[in-house]
């Protein structure tokens, strides 16, 4: 290495330079570093107050600069102990700045007892894949595949199998390689590639095909085992068949279940020494191969040694009935389903994730190496079994010493029967590929190492599915999809062993232990690791074509069609198999996914389905960018200018009741700020956790403006996007607008003006209007408390006690609701809130009861939790509730383009107005004509297909008012009328006469609105529209509150002017 000489020097220079140049000279190479003047070191604004001020000279960069460099540990989860935090651009931006500690109380650090073990990818995946897929198929049903498959078809079967475990290993390759894996192997890939509800289905089927799998190989062997005792004479312990199965499987069952206890360090050094062994027999079965057979009998068994005629006897298939008393006739996709279990043990090391060193280097490694030896050594014993072993015999050493010597036509003569004759119904064939399961103990030169290597492969499979469903099943408790499961969410010692888990899998085996029939077990579990690898398939597949920035996995080799076409493989191969045993697996699935997805958990793993979820919504708005509008499509999409959700619930309620998730519904909050961006998140978050609770599907945008007047055009201005845009406003009306001051109205910031304008801007954007108004008010913000609400203010209250503000949390998994520049979105992660003042809200996502109907009283509570009075909870909750039966009186006075009788019909299309009919009321200039106004009516209703009781026509609208109305409405306007003020912020005489037409048919309404709709269960008038420059907004509001005054519910509404019915089909 050269010199490690540093050269420091510092040059000053004598001229104006604001800077001082370091020279650093490390070997042959030198480079100059900038470094910043004393005097703006000085400045203390930079430091953190836990910060020490050092000299210049000593100052490193992280006392120089609130920045913080890029590391790990800033990207870790939160729940980490070594997670750290950085800046918030609010630290950065603003003035102030407060450090928080990142230093973990040692007393809340979790101590692990015991020695925690990792492996590395060759004992952890390769090695743990090997002995799982060099399994019980190997030994006892290989040579009975190419028995009934021939060699050419069985290659064909054996290439088919590892096509499929092929692609799915490229596919959990890129899964395992995108972020890093945890505990829980096939279920922890799918569920956070896919999303829970694919991950829970999945997860739980694994669980179950693992339980499966170690039943299946305890069965080969005691089948093994048994055809050891019977060969050698050495007796049986019942009866030789399946109670000997049942009995020394249970057996084996339970000392498994004792190693498993005793932890992962001794089942790999188990492991280890089974490898050993179950490599040494194939190599004796290789050698065995060429040796030849050395007896008699082992010629009259079927092995003949390497001949091209046996060669030509084995190449095509020979399809019989299948072993262990199985009469049905086997098929490929027959015979694949039972050897497919032999090339499942791809995923041996996936299901160890959270024990491996470097899951997303060793699963890759370790998987594709495995079974790219296994497919070699599969398809050469499939070769030399096709070349050296007859199809079947009867293993009658006299019939083949006798057969040696005598002609087919002199066997024909003498009815001499050869030992390779099984048509023959005298000669019962029990040797042979087909019929023989030890064919490689035949062929091997040494049996008892077949034997040891067949209960070898036989253990270490077991032993692998037995350690791995547990832990799939712990982290599928841990994530509490299926509540039921939490149970085995505990885990013991340092490596976290799901013990009660290894309890749920041996009762699982234990059961299906007892089929004791090998070729039975093995289709159903064939079934359930295809449906696994085709959603692992489909998850690469998916995660791709959504091109989500988060899919990036490091291992490059998969292709997202090759995936797909894995994907179509797996069920295609299902069917075929057995169609019947697939639609079981299907449906079994689908009821997963439902329940999972009907319950909704609280999850947020940043899953390609949510990532589909936002192309598709993109794609959908985009799309109907390019529709072109239609008034048969017409549908109100609602901008509530109501502040936050939970102040004004009527309001929110009877606007739902026009949308019904059928259009869009935004709610509009005007805040006077300023606020900082963690405070305007929980409001959003406040509003999204109110309309979820409440099961009202809408938007929430947040505006902040000290002007309600300038929030709301700003709002109606934004709010939306495309297509779906608001085109009505909906409003409360203003009860207290008479307590307006005439002196605030000329300086501008009267509430009362302000009011009006926003009527204004709306109609000057061609937006529709709409006033509701009850008696008895529609503001409840005062009366009721809901548990996670706060104001602004009280929000900003958290702040300052909590002093300390945190840094920003970015992770992987987790949204980011703290950094957000939206506040109008909904917070994508309400289960970890990501501040002190979100931390301070109880977030009713969390608690709610999604399968239970919450009473009204449970709803809403008053201030401390009390109860509210029942008058007011029948106020808040009265458009929840079916109306009493009568009418719905609609004041159709001018043609806004029809939404005044559109509205009112989708009222009463919804339960809550069931039982109410519509009564139409509009206008006529003269008396002769009422008759044919009242027909001309009817009929337009009746072209509209809108529903009515009656029809009135009113002639007398412009009659003059009685005294009695003049008088109250004289009252009412009286403090407002001021000839000096300036204009528009009082009534004056000169306006009162201008516009004494106007407001005498107003009062005239009045009358006839008391004489006909005073007890109707709803009503809804056309909304005078305020002309601007004309009538002041007192005088306005003054003929509103005429109209609506001690009137049942009541809806001002007026349309743009553009048609909304047509009677065109």
């Amino acid at each position: 290495m050269p010199s490690g000489k540093l050269n420091i020097s510092n040059k000053n220079s004598s001229g104006s330079s604001d800077h001082e140049m370091n020279d650093v000279e490390i070997g042959q190479g030198r480079f100059q570093v900038d470094r910043v003047n004393g005097p703006d070191l000085d400045d203390d604004d930079h430091l953190s107050p836990n910060q020490y001020t050092y000299a210049p000279n000593d100052r490193t960069l992280g006392q120089l600069t609130r920045e913080a460099l890029p590391k790990l540990d800033n990207y870790r989860a939160l729940d980490s102990i070594h997670h750290a935090y950085r800046p918030t651009i609010d630290d950065l931006h603003n003035a102030t700045f407060h450090e928080k500690s990142t230093k973990v109380d040692d007393d809340d650090t979790p101590v692990l007892k015991g020695k925690v073990i990792k492996f590395g990818w060759l004992e952890g995946v390769l090695m743990r894949c090997l002995l799982n897929i060099w399994g019980v198929m190997l030994f006892l049903r290989l040579s009975w595949v190419i028995g009934q498959a021939g060699v050419v078809e069985g290659i064909l079967l054996i290439s088919l199998a590892n096509l499929v475990t092929f692609i799915t290993a490229f596919s959990m390759s890129a899964v395992s390689t995108n972020g890093q894996i945890k505990g829980g192997g096939i279920y922890y890939m799918i569920s956070r590639s896919l999303g829970p509800e694919f991950g829970a289905a999945i997860g739980l089927m694994f669980t179950i095909a693992n339980s499966i799998a170690v039943s299946l190989y305890i069965v080969g062997f005691c089948e093994s085992l048994n055809d050891l005792l019977r060969t050698n004479n050495w007796g049986m312990i019942i009866d030789g068949g399946s109670n000997d199965i049942r009995v020394v499987g249970v057996a084996i069952l339970i000392l498994i279940l004792i190693l498993a206890f005793v932890g992962m360090d001794w089942v790999t050094r188990t492991q280890m020494f089974l490898l050993v062994v179950l490599i040494a027999a194939q190599v004796d079965f290789i050698i065995g191969s060429f040796i030849g057979p050395v007896s008699d009998e082992e010629k009259a068994q079927g092995f003949v040694s390497y001949n091209m005629e046996t060669w030509n006897q084995n190449i095509g298939p020979d399809y019989r009935k299948g072993l262990d008393g199985d009469d049905s006739q086997q098929g490929f996709f027959s015979v694949f389903g039972v050897f497919f279990p032999a090339v499942t043990g791809i995923v041996a090391g996936a299901n160890l994730s959270g024990d491996l060193k470097d899951p997303g280097v060793a699963i890759p490694k370790g998987t594709l190496l495995a079974i790219t030896i296994t497919y070699i050594t599969y398809i050469g014993y499939a070769i030399m079994m096709g070349g050296c072993v007859l199809r079947e015999t009867t293993g009658n050493v006299t019939q083949y010493l006798m057969g040696l010597n005598i002609t087919k036509e002199e066997a024909l003569e003498t009815g001499f029967t050869f030992y390779t004759d099984c048509n023959n119904e005298t000669s019962s064939c029990e040797y042979g590929l087909l019929n023989n399961a030890q064919v490689m103990e035949l062929v091997s030169s040494w049996g008892p190492l077949i034997y040891m290597g067949c209960f070898a492969a036989t253990l270490s499979s077991a032993i692998a599915s037995l350690v791995g469903a547990p832990r799939v099943l712990q982290a599928l408790a841990k994530d509490k999809l299926y509540p039921a499961m939490y149970f085995f969410a505990k885990g013991y010692g340092a490596n976290n062993d799901p013990v009660r888990g290894y309890l749920l899998v041996f009762l699982i085996s234990l059961g299906c232990l007892l089929i004791a029939k090998l070729n039975a077990i093995a289709p159903l579990l064939s079934n359930f690791f295809l449906a696994a690898y085709c959603l692992i398939n489909f998850s690469v597949f998916h995660a791709s074509i959504t091109k989500s920035p988060g899919w990036r996995p490091a291992f490059k080799y998969y292709n997202a069609w090759l995936s797909l076409i894995g994907s179509i493989l797996c069920v295609a191969v299902m069917f075929l198999m057995s169609w019947v045993t697939a639609l079981i697996t299907v449906a079994v699935s689908i009821f997963l996914y439902l329940y999972v997805s009907y319950r909704r958990p609280e999850v947020n793993w940043g899953s390609s389905t949510q990532a589909q979820s936002y192309n598709s919504a993109l794609k959908a708005v985009q799309d109907l960018n390019q529709v072109e509008e239609h008034v048969k499509n017409y549908r109100p999409q609602i901008l509530i200018l109501g502040g936050m959700p939970s102040a004004r619930p009527p309001l929110i309620d009877f606007s739902y009741l026009l949308v019904k998730n059928l259009s869009l519904l935004i709610c509009g909050q005007v805040v006077k700020g300023p606020y900082n961006q963690r405070v305007r998140n929980a409001l959003v978050r406040q509003a999204y956790n109110w309309l979820n609770k409440h099961k009202k599907k809408g938007f929430y945008t947040l505006i902040e403006d000290e002007s309600f007047e300038r929030g709301a055009h700003s709002i109606m201005q934004l709010a939306g996007l495309g297509k779906l845009r608001p085109n009505m406003v909906m409003m409360g009306y203003k009860r207290d607008w008479l307590t307006c001051n005439r002196q605030d109205c000329i300086e501008y910031v009267n509430d009362c003006i302000e009011y009006v304008n926003v009527i204004h801007e709306s109609l000057d954007m061609h937006l529709a209007v709409g006033i509701l108004r009850v008696q008895e008010g529609l503001d409840y913000s005062s009366l009721i408390e809901e548990e996670d609400q706060m104001t602004p203010q009280q929000l900003l209250d958290i702040k300052k006690e909590k002093g300390n503000i945190p840094r920003n949390q970015s992770e992987s998994q987790l949204s980011q609701d703290g950094t957000s520049s939206e506040a109008s979105s909904p917070p994508s992660s309400p289960k970890i809130e990501r501040s002190d003042i979100t931390a301070g809200l109880k977030n009713v996502g969390l608690k709610k009861k999604r399968n239970r109907k919450v009473s009204s009283s449970a709803m809403y509570t008053g201030p401390g939790g009390v109860a509210i009075p029942r008058d007011v909870l029948a106020n808040v909750t009265q458009f929840q509730r079916k109306q009493k039966k009568g009418t719905i009186d609609v004041w159709w006075l001018y043609d806004d383009g029809g939404l005044t009788i559109l509205l009112p019909y989708i009222l009463s299309t919804r339960s809550q107005f069931a039982g109410c009919q519509l009564r139409i009321f509009s206008l006529t200039s003269r008396r002769d004509e009422l008759g044919r106004e009242q027909r001309n009516m009817a009929a337009l209703l009746a072209k509209f297909r809108i529903d009515y009781s009656d029809v009135i026509v009113i002639p007398d609208i412009t009659k003059k008012a009685q005294e009695s109305t003049k008088k109250e409405f004289e009252a009412m306007i009286n403090p407002f009328k001021d000839d000096e003020a300036e204009e528009g912020t009082s009534i004056t005489s000169a306006e009162l006469i201008a516009l004494r037409e106007k407001t005498n048919r107003h009062l005239r309404l009045r009358e006839l609105l008391l004489q006909h709709s005073k007890d109707a269960t709803f009503v809804v008038l056309t909304l005078p529209v305020p002309r601007k420059g004309t009538v002041s907004a007192p005088l306005y509001m003054a003929w509103l509150e005429t109209i609506t005054k001690g009137m049942p519910p009541f809806l001002l509404v007026r349309g743009n002017q553009t048609s909304v019915l047509t009677f065109y089909s």
